[in-house]
C-alpha cells in the first residue's frame, strides 16, 4: 500500500441513492469469473506482525520527534496470530493470501541471515498450502533493515546487489512453496506538485526526525521508503535495477515461479488543455511498465481517480462521496486504471491491492460490489486480469496515520487482537464462493 496517498485526514464519506462516485454503473457480458481466477485479501508484514523492531520503520517510528502518529508495536499480532489469520481467510471464503516477507527479521544484520525467520515465513506459505490457499508473497513491502536505512536505503548506488542477496536466501528457502512472488511493492510512489508542497509543510519535522533516525543507528545519514530522497529519477533507475536483479535471483532459485511487481496506480484522467495528467504518466509508471514487460504479471493497486488540468493534480468534484482521508470514492478506477497497465505492459494483471479507507463498512460494500462490475467490463473487453486481492484483510498500522484509518475485511480489537468480521468480509467471500458478481 502506498503510505503517502493515505495520511491526509479528511471527512468521512456517506452512501448514495446514485452508484458510488457518480459513475454510471455498467453491465458485464458475464457474471461468471474465469475458472480459477484468484480471490483474496493482502496484508504486510510491519502493518500487522508487530515488534518488527530490525526495521527501518520501527526507527522512524520511535525517534523522538517523528512525524508517525503513534508507533506500530504490537501491530495486530500477526507473527503469532497467522495460523488464525490463515484460517480466517480460508472462512471467508476466498482462496487466496498475499502477505510480504520481513527483510529486516530474514537479515538483520548485513549478511546474517536467520534461519529461524525463513522457516517462520515457511510455515506461513505451507500453511496456506495446507488451506487450499494461494501464498502470494512480497519480497518487500515497504520497509527495510535499519541497517540498509543507515547506508542510504534506495539511494545506495549497491542497493540493487544488497536486495538481490537477500532475495537470493530467502527465494532457495522459500520459493517451493509459494504460487506468486512479488519482489516490491509500489516502487513508483513518485510524489506530484501537490505532494511535494503537502510534505513542504512538515520538512522540519521530517528532517529532525531523519537526524535523530542517523544518530540512533550510528550514520551520518537514514534513509527509508523515498523521504529524503531528492533526485527521484536516479532513485526509480535504482528501484528498477534491484527489481531486475530481485527477479533473477527469485528465478534462479525456482525458473518457473511467476514473478512481477505491483505499482501504485490511479485512475488518472485529463481534464481540459494541456493537462499535465501524461507528464505525469510518463515520470511515475511508463518506465515500470516498460520494465514490467519482462516480467510473469503486473500487480495493480488502486484506491483513487486522480484528475489533471495544465496546472497539476485537481480537488475531487464537489458533492461527490468521499473515503475517511477526503480522497474521491470513484469504482471505476480499479478498471480504468487495469486497462491503462495492460495497454502498456502486455502482461497478465493482478489487482494486488484495491480497498477504501472508511469507518462507513457499507460503503466498503457498495464499492466492492460497483469495482468488480467495473473490472469484469474490462475482463469483458479482453484484459487478462488472473485475480483480484482486497487490501486489506485486517484493520491495521496505517503507516505515519497509525491506526486510525481503517481498511480492513476484519475489526481487530486493539487490546484483545480479537478479530471480528465486518459485512463486506461476507459479501467479498460470496462473490467468491459464486466466482460471480452477485446477481442484484
Amino acid at each position: 500500500m502506498n503510505w503517502n496517498r493515505r495520511t491526509v485526514v479528511g471527512a468521512g464519506a456517506a452512501l448514495a441513492a446514485m452508484p458510488l462516485g457518480g459513475a454510471k454503473a455498467s453491465t458485464p457480458k458475464a457474471k461468471a469469473f474465469p475458472k480459477g481466477f484468484l480471490w483474496g485479501a493482502a496484508t504486510a508484514g510491519h502493518q500487522v506482525e508487530g515488534n518488527n523492531v530490525n526495521s527501518d520503520f520501527w526507527v522512524a517510528e520511535t525517534v523522538k520527534p517523528t512525524i508517525f502518529a503513534e508507533p506500530s508495536l504490537d501491530a495486530d499480532n500477526s507473527f503469532e496470530l497467522w495460523p488464525s489469520d490463515l484460517d480466517l481467510v480460508k472462512s471467508l471464503g476466498l482462496n487466496t493470501y498475499r502477505f510480504s516477507l520481513e527483510w529486516s527479521r530474514i537479515e538483520p544484520e548485513p549478511g546474517v541471515f536467520s534461519r529461524a525467520m525463513l522457516d517462520h515465513y515457511k510455515a506461513m506459505i505451507e500453511g496456506c498450502r495446507a488451506r487450499g490457499l494461494t501464498p502470494m508473497v512480497t519480497f518487500s513491502h515497504f520497509t527495510t533493515p535499519r541497517w540498509f536505512a543507515a547506508r542510504g536505503g534506495w539511494t545506495n548506488p549497491d542497493a540493487p546487489e544488497l536486495f538481490a542477496r537477500y532475495c537470493d536466501r530467502a527465494a532457495r528457502h522459500l520459493a517451493g512453496g509459494i504460487a506468486y512472488a512479488m519482489t516490491l511493492n509500489e516502487p513508483n510512489d513518485i510524489r506530484d506538485p501537490a505532494s511535494v508542497a503537502k510534505l513542504a509543510t512538515i520538512k522540519p519535522r521530517l528532517d529532525a526526525m531523519l537526524a535523530a533516525a542517523a544518530k540512533v543507528v550510528g550514520s551520518d545519514r537514514f534513509v527509508f521508503a523515498n523521504l529524503g530522497v531528492t533526485d527521484f529519477d536516479q532513485y526509480t533507475k535504482t528501484l528498477i535495477a534491484a527489481h531486475k536483479a530481485g527477479r533473477a535471483a527469485i528465478k534462479a532459485a525456482r525458473g518457473d515461479l511467476p514473478v512481477g511487481v505491483t505499482l501504485a496506480m490511479p485512475d488518472d484522467q485529463a481534464v481540459g488543455p494541456d493537462s499535465m495528467r501524461d507528464r505525469f504518466r510518463a515520470q511515475a509508471y511508463l518506465p515500470w511498465l516498460e520494465a514490467a514487460r519482462s516480467d510473469d504479471f503486473l500487480g495493480v493497486q488502486n484506491y483513487e481517480r486522480q484528475r489533471w488540468d495544465a496546472k497539476g493534480k485537481l480537488e475531487p468534484e464537489p458533492g461527490g462521496l468521499r473515503n475517511a482521508g477526503g480522497g474521491e470514492v470513484y469504482p471505476a478506477s480499479l478498471a480504468n486504471a487495469v486497462r491503462y497497465a495492460y495497454s502498456l505492459a502486455q502482461v497478465p494483471i493482478i489487482v494486488t491491492e484495491h480497498g477504501i479507507n472508511t469507518h462507513d463498512d457499507a460503503l466498503r460494500v457498495d464499492m466492492i460490489k460497483q469495482s468488480l462490475a467495473e473490472l469484469k467490463r474490462a475482463m469483458d473487453e479482453g484484459v487478462p486480469v488472473k485475480g483480484y486481492v482486497h487490501w486489506s484483510l485486517l484493520d491495521n498500522f496505517e503507516w505515519i496515520s497509525g491506526y486510525k484509518h481503517q481498511y480492513g475485511l476484519v475489526a481487530v480489537d486493539r487490546t484483545t487482537f480479537r478479530r471480528t468480521p465486518k459485512p463486506s468480509a461476507g459479501v467479498l467471500g460470496a462473490i467468491a464462493r459464486a466466482n460471480a458478481l452477485p446477481s442484484a
